[in-house]
């Protein structure tokens, strides 16, 4: 069996073809999907970056993982003790590790270990290359290294590849030679008013806010042509808009380049292609930029393009999924996968506990199915957790990340995809339901611990001083705000948080 695992950072399930976007962002990833099942609400359990990926190799939550941030000591996995063997978790049961015990040469294309110091990502791969440019890297320097262990490899029968490009995360790098290719296309879902936008520059401040797109500055970078530093006005926002289509439409060309390259060897029909994300991007919504910043419906809503020789193509499954399912999903698909053998552990198959439940019945049906509900958490720039259930998205934050993002938010995310309409104070009750939920998925969590820990990460990421991403950054912004005409906001930061006033780096 060969399997090629395509993971294309910072794709947002909106704007591709085959999800119903009208722009041809992705001509070849709707070819393989009109072959494939389509899942359409597919989430991390754990955004962004480094949570995500963590989640997906280990069938984890971030609760039990304890990798949570994206720096301090929630940015690591937590300690095995004395359970480890010679071989820690990730070389004996993360995904390719699993991969390589049903006999499949592994291999990742990725500067993702690099960018983010997560060495266990390498954990289970027999091989690894990168790039170099820990996350910088556009596609086309991707591409030639994949297209070459292709070829060496024509002749393997059995083989796991993930292959990961970076081109839509920002800053956006698509070549300037690559043009404009959507400035004639208007946008597809004109949500963004004058009066949201203006209320976003005043009111909604923070990392990656309208005024400060990049950062907490909104300094030029010669380096970086195509991305915007500040939205100030619906042009602005279209340029946004538009680039970041452009860095889908990059990715997706060259990706297409491997779909050809397996047409080319004879292999494509028996191959199986997995097309996925590890979160999805706020363009303006929740007054968010360019950014990954929030357990809410956009940043953790991914795509799921599965094509398995054999199984039913050019179909939708609906129901709820995280992407620490696809582990134990793999695992079901494949089947008689050999146990890890060691001379402590003999004879057990995977004896380890996934939170990950297979969704396998829906590949080979194309049939709906999944979770009555997710609940989904934030801690790198918010410490957030959400909650999906029915038409509903219930956010609970904790630490704001410096946005004054109100406590509780609810929105219905069927009919205001954009979360423009906080419905919390109009429907209570759904509040407490998606409350509820929440409280009820950490009180099983803490006393399910598979790492023997009885310690909340979120809350050890607030004592720390807050997510990694503001954290010594509140004296110097309230004195941005405060020369950008921003005083109330600056004054309000400081009432809330004269702890972290005293932080800086």
């Amino acid at each position: 069996m060969r399997i090629l695992y395509v993971d294309i950072d910072t794709l947002r399930v909106d704007h591709l073809g085959c999800y119903g976007y009208p722009r041809n962002t992705s001509p070849n990833i709707d070819g393989v999907a009109r072959e494939a099942v389509r899942f359409t609400d597919y989430y991390c359990s754990d955004a962004p970056c480094l949570p995500s990926r963590a989640a997906l190799m280990t069938g984890r939550f971030g609760i039990h993982t304890g990798c949570v941030g994206h720096g301090g000591h929630n940015a690591e996995m937590r300690w095995e003790g004395h359970e480890r063997g010679m071989a820690d978790f990730n070389g004996r049961y993360n995904l390719p590790a699993v991969m390589r015990r049903a006999g499949m040469k592994t291999a990742s294309i990725s500067s993702f270990p690099d960018r983010h110091g997560a060495w266990w990502f390498n954990g289970g791969f027999d091989e690894t290359y990168n790039i170099g440019k820990r996350g910088l890297e556009p596609a086309h320097e991707v591409l030639p290294v994949a297209l070459d262990w292709l070829d060496r490899k024509r002749d393997t029968e059995n083989w796991f590849l993930h292959v990961h490009v970076w081109d839509p995360h920002i800053p956006y790098r698509t070549p300037l030679d690559y043009g404009k290719p959507f400035e004639q296309d208007p946008l597809p879902d004109p949500w963004m008013t004058e009066e949201i936008l203006e209320y976003h520059r005043k009111r909604k401040p923070g990392g990656h806010s309208a005024c400060e797109v990049t950062g907490y500055n909104s300094t030029p970078n010669p380096a970086e042509p195509r991305q915007l530093r500040t939205v100030e006005n619906l042009d602005d926002f279209r340029r946004m808009i538009d680039e970041y289509d452009t860095g889908i439409w990059y990715a997706d060309k060259h990706v297409g380049m491997l779909f050809d390259k397996l047409k080319e060897q004879g292999i494509y029909d028996d191959t199986v292609i997995i097309i996925s994300s590890d979160h999805g991007e706020d363009l303006g919504e929740m007054g968010s930029y360019c950014e990954h910043g929030e357990a809410d419906y956009i940043t953790t809503h991914i795509p799921l393009i599965i094509k398995w020789p054999g199984c039913p193509g050019n179909v939708e499954s609906h129901g709820f999924h995280y992407n620490l399912d696809l582990l134990p999903t793999l695992m079901d698909m494949i089947g008689d996968i050999p146990p890890f053998t060691c001379n402590r552990v003999v004879g057990k198959p995977n004896p380890v506990t996934y939170d990950g439940e297979s969704f396998a019945d829906c590949i080979r049906t194309g049939e709906d199915g999944g979770r009555s509900h997710l609940v989904l958490s934030q801690c790198a720039h918010v410490c957030q957790r959400s909650v999906r259930f029915d038409d509903y998205i219930y956010i609970r934050t904790y630490h704001d990340g410096y946005h004054l993002t109100e406590a509780e938010e609810l929105f219905n995310v069927k009919e205001d995809p954009h979360e423009t309409h906080n419905l919390a104070e109009a429907m209570p009750e759904l509040c407490w339901k998606g409350a509820w939920y929440l409280e009820r998925w950490v009180a099983d969590n803490m006393l399910s611990n598979i790492y023997h820990y009885h310690e909340d990460p979120m809350w050890n990421v607030i004592a720390e001083g807050g997510p990694f991403h503001c954290r010594g950054y509140l004296a110097d912004y309230c004195k941005r705000l405060e020369e950008t005409g921003r005083q109330e906001c600056a004054d309000e930061l400081r009432e809330k948080y004269p702890e972290e006033l005293k932080v800086s780096y």
